[in-house]
This record gives C-alpha cells, sequence and structure tokens, in this order.
C-alpha cells in the first residue's frame, strides 16, 4: 500500500540497485568550508555516470530541483537549507590516471585539485604550481576557471567531459570553451565529469620553488585557516575588490557573527557563531557601500543555494 504512495524520487533512492550512498535531511554545514547551512531534503553521493543520469532525470521529470556541490569551498547554503537533492560525485569521479608518454592527467571531476598538484610534483611535472592550497575539487576549479591574476585552469584544460540532459555525455577540447576571469562557458545545466589537464617535465627544485613562494604568499595575505569561502567578489576589472573595500575603512566590518577578514578584505569568515543570513547580509552591505562610494556594483564569486 505505501509503494503505491512512493514518488519515483523516493523509489529510487530506496533501491538496493542505485549505485550510491543517500542521506535524508543532511546538515550542508557538513560540506561547506563555512560550516554554515541547514539541511538538503537528499544528500546524495553518487558512485556512477548510471546513478547521475538516473537522478538527475527523475529530479527533472519530478520538477524537483538539485544541485552539485564539490567541497563546498565557494557555497553559501541558507539557514533553512536546500528543498531539494544536492549531488555529491563519488567513486568513479574520484579517480586520477597520468599518461606518462603525454605527461597528461586524467581527472575525474571529484579529485580534489590540491591532489592532482601533488601528484604532479612528485612526478616531477610543471604547470600547476599555481593552484597550489587551492581549496574545492577539480570540476568546481574547471567551473569557475579556477587561478590568479596571470595563469589559471583553463589553460591547461585540454578536454572536458561533461552531462547534461539536453547533450547527454559530450567531450569536447578545452579550446571550445571560453575561458574568462573566475568564469567559463561551461553551462549552469552541464554536470563536469572529468578532464584532461597537460602539464610539462621541469626540474623538481624549479617546481618546488614555484609551489612554495605561491603558498607563502596565500597564507601571508589569505586567512587559510579560517572557516569562509575564499574570495568573496570577483575583482571589478582595472580595479582590486579587496582596495575598494579597504579604502571605504570597511576591512574587518562585521555583522553578527560574520566578519571582514583582517588578513584581506575580500574574505568574509565565520567567527563560530555566524549565521548564513549573517554573511548574505554582510556581503549585501559591502555591496551597497562600494557602489554608494564608486558607482561599481561588486559581484559574488561565492555560489548561493537555498536563498529566495
Amino acid at each position: 500500500m505505501a509503494a503505491r504512495h512512493t514518488s519515483p524520487l523516493q523509489a529510487l533512492l530506496v533501491d538496493d540497485r542505485f549505485d550510491g550512498d543517500i542521506y535524508a535531511h543532511e546538515p550542508m554545514s557538513r560540506h561547506t568550508t563555512y560550516r554554515l547551512g541547514g539541511p538538503a531534503r537528499f544528500y546524495v553521493r553518487v558512485a556512477s555516470v548510471g546513478a547521475l543520469t538516473r537522478l538527475v532525470d527523475v529530479c527533472e521529470a519530478e520538477d524537483v530541483p538539485w544541485a552539485i556541490v564539490g567541497r563546498g569551498s565557494n557555497l553559501l547554503v541558507s539557514d533553512e537549507g536546500f528543498p531539494g537533492v544536492v549531488i555529491s560525485l563519488g567513486r568513479d569521479f574520484r579517480a586520477m590516471r597520468v599518461d606518462d608518454e603525454t605527461h597528461r592527467f586524467m581527472v575525474g571531476a571529484g579529485v580534489l585539485l590540491s591532489a592532482v598538484v601533488q601528484e604532479a610534483f612528485k612526478r616531477s611535472l610543471a604547470g600547476l604550481e599555481f593552484a597550489v592550497g587551492t581549496p574545492g575539487t577539480v570540476g568546481g576549479a574547471l567551473r569557475m576557471n579556477a587561478g590568479s591574476r596571470d595563469e589559471w585552469i583553463g589553460s591547461h584544460v585540454v578536454s572536458v567531459t561533461t552531462f547534461s540532459r539536453e547533450d547527454g555525455l559530450i567531450r569536447r577540447p578545452g579550446s571550445e570553451i571560453s575561458w574568462g576571469y573566475r568564469t567559463s562557458s561551461i553551462r549552469a545545466d552541464e554536470v563536469v565529469l572529468e578532464c584532461e589537464i597537460e602539464t610539462k617535465p621541469a626540474d623538481p627544485f624549479y617546481i618546488r620553488g614555484k609551489m612554495e613562494a605561491n603558498l607563502a604568499r596565500r597564507k601571508k595575505s589569505q586567512p587559510l585557516n579560517a572557516a569562509c569561502c575564499g574570495s568573496v567578489f570577483r575583482n571589478p576589472e582595472g580595479a582590486s575588490a579587496a582596495a575598494l573595500i579597504d579604502e571605504l575603512g570597511l576591512k574587518g566590518a562585521s555583522l553578527g557573527g560574520a566578519r571582514g577578514s583582517g588578513v584581506h578584505a575580500n574574505f568574509i569568515v565565520n567567527t563560530g557563531e555566524a549565521t548564513a543570513h549573517d554573511v548574505r547580509e554582510l556581503i549585501g552591505y559591502l555591496t551597497a557601500k562600494v557602489y554608494e562610494a564608486y558607482g561599481i556594483e561588486l559581484t559574488p564569486e561565492v555560489r548561493f543555494l537555498g536563498f529566495e
């Protein structure tokens, strides 16, 4: 009798043949570097492409919102949580292979970018030193073209494999993707599955030197040990978001338990007592003040989930 009232989504998630792990009412504070966020209706770690496509198809058919989440390093989830399905890429998406002849990495979207950087270093392969200490997964890094002002991940991508309901599974050259500052042309409805990254052999001491210099610069200029999401705003063209905030005397501004970092004005940290609402309101406050003073509208780099 109960089965007749079970939705297709619920039926899929209780199916023993479903290749994934399901957590109902999972607190998203466990899955974001902000350590904030209410419960997702379902948090599902899919282990294979088949499980992913089945889950997305059912969500779309039932009009259930869904979102792909990696390490949650640029994500702010509302205190009320997310009324849909949060999907994490598990087992099959966490593989990494290296071709010893071409020096190319084939990396699953669920692999931590820091793990790729370290593997390249172990093999004396250069090109990814700029990403040392960067949090998050490869999938998230590609979507936002993670990097520094001078180097970014997109410039090293040979190919990207994605899934969408519109196109199915497709693999396309990295040259066909538009890579911009903190953005790419990968559509919002596309799920990054894996990518091919090129590197080149180099002196290991040269690689170590670049990695140590980049990491030292990050440690000096960013609150790496704080609960935060990295840079909150993209830098406007020809300007620095941190500098604009600092010039207004708003470095370290606070609201509730959310506070601007004293190390870097473009970081907002959770002091341990913040709510997602506090962070969102502080973002809005800084946006308004910068616009009022300079006529520049700051664009958030952080991704919002569960907010109206």
